[in-house]
């Protein structure tokens, strides 16, 4: 592996500022990171390719966070996925950690708070899970 492969993220969040305004606070840090609005275009993008790290939202239409979830896992044990939503529960959260989610964070969350997210799953990968 040489050492200029960029960890690869893949946001899907049906609410166009989210990526807006994530997509270049992460490319600016050095990330490869690809946006999805529709959950159907996301899922036929991560059957094409595996990401180091999926962003995804919970309730969209379509095809819902969870259903997302399960199916990067199952092609992709390896990737970390963040999940973002602004329907937080306890339910929500303990079965997206059911799932095998590496974090869960409330909207509105600081730009700050998922880049750190972020940085410790990239970790986490580098480091071997």
């Amino acid at each position: 592996m040489t050492t200029s492969a960029k960890t690869s993220i893949l946001i899907l969040d049906d609410e166009p500022i989210v990526s807006k305004r994530l997509q270049p606070a992460l490319e600016k840090m050095g990330y490869e990171v690809e946006s999805f609005y529709e959950s159907a275009k996301a899922m036929v993008r991560i059957q094409e390719r595996d990401f180091d790290i999926v962003v995804t939202d919970l309730k969209m239409e379509g095809i819902d966070g969870m259903q997302f979830l399960a199916e990067v896992k199952k092609r992709s044990p390896s990737t970390e996925v963040i999940v973002i939503t602004g329907f937080a529960t306890m339910d929500t959260a303990k079965e997206s950690m059911r799932q095998g989610v590496f974090d869960f964070l409330a909207k509105p969350f600081k730009l700050g708070e998922i880049q750190e997210v972020i940085r410790k799953a990239e970790e986490h990968i580098r480091n071997g899970s």
